[in-house]
């Protein structure tokens, strides 16, 4: 489990694409010290295995189900990265429960700067938009937010359904520190960036539905 809180601003040092994986290398002095052969690291939000390390890098496999819901995919070298490792048993937790399974990924659609912080607006899948509310928090690139605004809901549009300019959206308001110290602060409109909902959210859901495995 994770908290949403970055330690750390990593950078893709290699990717190499297999048939259905990736193999993914990461530029990190701070996450990789220490880290050892079947760690957990989250990489933008996507939890990972350690499969290797070597000095400031490690090394983890990506499989085909996580390449095509996250944008791991697409990381160039060099290109920047937010890492954290699980938090600790008895630890604060400073952001939320955050698992590191990616739900899926949205489009920075605005990005506009205020006084003191910077309000990103980020479209979202109709079927993830029922599980973000206002107030409630996020993951964006594995980063925790809050959410500070919505697309407005229309009286009688089905739950999850696009409101009339054809999209769902939320929207976050990042504080200097965030800016500073995650990949939110160079992200711009276009951008692809990975989504994890609350966790909670998905079982209430689960529960309401009386779904039961069979």
């Amino acid at each position: 489990m994770f908290t949403g809180i970055v330690e750390e601003l990593g950078k893709a040092a290699a990717l190499d694409l297999l048939a259905d994986s990736a193999r993914l290398t990461i530029y990190a002095p701070l996450v990789a010290e220490g880290a050892a052969t079947g760690n957990s690291i989250a990489v933008n939000g996507v939890c990972l295995t350690v499969t290797g390390t070597d000095g400031d890098q490690f090394t983890a496999d990506v499989m085909g189900e996580t390449l095509a819901r996250s944008t791991l995919g697409g990381l160039a070298s060099g290109a920047p990265v937010n890492l954290e490792r699980p938090a600790a048993v008895g630890g604060r937790l400073d952001g939320h429960i955050v698992q590191g399974h990616v739900d899926g990924t949205g489009v920075i659609i605005e990005s506009r700067p205020a006084d003191r912080w910077h309000v990103l607006r980020i479209s979202i899948p109709g079927e993830l938009s029922r599980y973000v509310v206002e107030k409630g928090s996020v993951a964006v690139d594995g980063v925790s937010l809050t959410v500070s605004a919505l697309s407005p809901l229309r009286s009688g549009r089905p739950r999850g359904a696009a409101d009339a300019d054809g999209e769902n959206w939320f929207e976050v308001s990042l504080i200097p520190e965030t800016l500073a110290r995650t990949t939110l602060g160079v992200a711009g409109v276009g951008d692809r960036v990975n989504i994890e909902v609350d966790v909670i959210a998905k079982y209430v859901e689960r529960l309401m539905a009386g779904g039961e495995q069979r």
